[in-house]
């Protein structure tokens, strides 16, 4: 009642007596309950029909929402009434490291014809400083300024491209939305023990060497981060396949064709 309130610009009390049956509220008024409430006037006089009923029971609901909560109701949704069809000119792919993203990025924009972006790479030159510079000197919250205006100013330029991004982007709520808004997302996902296998094989022990606990915390990193990754439009399951089927899996996500992507209840389970 009281985001009610806040949203409408009548008081708990009148809302109230209008609730219980004693208030006298003008058309005026009532419009703005209805617009609070993100239904259509006629709602509130006509008699309701069932779906109607619901609908006005769920906008109520979505009112107070912080955005970063309001972002996971709308990818819940996506995954079971598609929203925006409008093409989307980039192709944007998420993992954490070792899920592929560079490998598997090249080839795909090879054999789209498009050119290849690493978003680390326009951080970087958006800053003038090295990632591990940018984290050593500014610290942690200047990066995500920075790659949210590098991400944000890549893709006001709509053209076609792969951009394999950052593994923690799907952290930040506001570059994550901006990206799923204006991008086809794929999310390369990999079980622990592959990741950590395919870092390993690239020459890279320094995980190991340096903590003895790497791998449970990967395992963590990835439970935590899979709710955020499955808000994604489309996900490949890299494990245990070879690059080539890997790079076919993705070219048919912009091709159109059928891919392997989260159900809805995987991406309702965001919200619990």
């Amino acid at each position: 009642m009281k985001a009610l309130a806040e949203a409408s610009g009548l008081s708990i009390r009148y809302l109230v007596e209008l609730e219980n049956g004693r208030g006298n509220i003008s058309v005026g008024r009532l419009g703005q309950v209805a617009s609070a409430l993100g239904v259509g006037l006629g709602a509130l006089v006509d008699p309701p029909h069932t779906a109607d009923a619901r609908v006005a029971r769920l906008s109520a609901r979505l009112i107070g929402l912080d955005a970063a909560s309001l972002d996971r109701v709308e990818a819940a949704l996506d995954h079971v009434v598609p929203g925006d069809d409008a093409p989307r000119r980039v192709l944007a792919l998420l993992g954490v490291r070792g899920a592929g993203k560079s490998t598997v990025g090249r080839a795909v924009a090879d054999r789209l014809g498009q050119p290849f972006i690493e978003l680390d790479g326009l951080i970087e030159e958006r800053a003038g400083l090295a990632l591990s510079d940018i984290f050593a000197i500014h610290g942690a919250d200047y990066y995500r300024r920075v790659e949210h205006d590098a991400l944000e100013r890549f893709l006001a330029l709509d053209s076609p491209a792969v951009l394999a991004t950052g593994g923690s982007l799907v952290t930040h709520a506001e570059s994550w939305a901006l990206l799923r808004r204006s991008a086809t997302t794929v999310w390369l996902r990999a079980r622990a023990r592959d990741l950590w296998a395919r870092v390993l094989a690239q020459g890279d022990d320094r995980p190991m060497r340096r903590n003895p606990h790497a791998f449970a915390q990967l395992e963590a990193l990835l439970a935590e981060r899979e709710p955020l990754y499955q808000m994604a439009h489309r996900s490949v399951d890299t494990s245990a396949q070879p690059i080539g089927a890997v790079v076919e899996a993705v070219v048919r996500v912009v091709d159109g064709r059928a891919v392997g992507r989260p159900g809805a209840a995987a991406a309702l389970s965001a919200l619990d």
